[in-house]
């Protein structure tokens, strides 16, 4: 028999840890290092099997993220931190292999790897490859709107929504970020390579997971004269032979039902869609998928598979 894999989750209760934590159910080649209910804040504890394991996945506040970190004591113990306290930071691999040969690489070899935040997923899977194919130019002035379901916002926000006193306001799309200061916007910059942030502005309803991310461009702005059907031939090879990210073919008859884009048809998976449309002058681009999958659980668990030298899809 293989040897199993050490694996241990430091923040196990949240809604990301206990996603990871489903995912392994059937994972046979894996060992789930546990911490006594009583101590899984315990420093001395945590500290313990972090050095024990062969991945930590960190699914904690920044804070609480980076302490983790500061636990490590040995060369071979490898990080998945699904906060945002690393995704910008020197030294750590971003974890969307498939952005480019170069993303997937590093994942392979990495040994702190930051797993990508929902929204800046989409964002990030529509806006890099133009700006690496010289279609968009880095200074661009993006705009990005994007919709999720409530388990985006942790147990706090799903108590809420499935509360049978929920008030009337959360029976619709509830807009917010409106600071226009998203978590996100650091990462959603850094990696598409944009010269400054785009405008983001997030939607929340009530529905339990699946997102739409969207980006719409002014053709004339762009750095080349290209038509819908250029952006999604370029899209189409960038992603070619990818396993979870297909880009569909145009809008229309077949690709989308009765003119409408739903944002939950992926949940419960790790795929993720990308739909262009539009016109000579205004193109638009989504990106759908599970904010729990794509957006956080399944992307870690893809990250790890990567990292360990298994099948990319495997429990996925």
């Amino acid at each position: 028999m293989s040897r199993k894999y050490k694996i241990f989750i430091d923040g196990q209760e949240g809604t990301t840890g206990l996603q990871i934590y489903e995912r392994f159910a059937h994972r046979e080649d894996l060992e789930i290092l546990q911490i006594d209910q009583e101590h899984r804040k315990d420093l001395q504890a945590r500290k313990e099997q972090i050095n024990a394991s062969d991945i930590t996945f960190l699914c904690l506040p920044d804070a609480a993220a980076k302490e983790s970190v500061s636990l490590v004591e040995n060369d071979h113990t490898r990080i998945i931190d699904a906060s945002t306290a690393h995704r910008t930071a020197p030294g750590w691999t971003y974890g969307f292999p498939e952005l480019s040969p170069a993303h997937r690489q590093a994942l392979k070899e990495s040994k702190r790897t930051a797993n990508p935040g929902c929204y800046a997923s989409g964002f990030i899977s529509l806006a890099y490859p133009l700006i690496a194919h010289g279609i968009m130019p880095p200074d661009y002035p993006a705009v990005c709107h994007g919709i999720s379901g409530y388990s985006g916002g942790g147990k706090k926000m799903i108590a809420q929504y499935e509360s049978p006193q929920k008030p009337s306001d959360y029976f619709s799309p509830r807009q917010y970020g409106l600071t226009l200061s998203h978590k996100h916007l650091p990462e959603m910059q850094k990696i598409s390579g944009m010269t400054h942030p785009p405008i983001f502005h997030p939607i929340v309803d009530d529905y339990f997971c699946g997102m739409a991310v969207t980006l719409p461009l002014y053709a004339s702005l762009l750095s080349k004269k290209v038509t819908p059907n250029d952006i999604q031939e370029i899209l189409a090879g960038h992603y070619a032979g990818q396993k979870f990210v297909k880009v569909l073919p145009l809008m229309g008859e077949g690709v989308i039902t009765d003119g409408f884009v739903a944002a939950n048809t992926l949940a419960g998976t790790n795929h993720m869609e990308i739909f262009v449309g539009g016109n000579e002058e205004q193109i638009l681009l989504i990106s759908r998928f599970d904010n729990l999958g794509k957006g956080a659980s399944g992307a870690a668990v893809q990250c790890m598979n990567i990292m360990l030298g298994l099948e990319e899809d495997r429990g996925l």
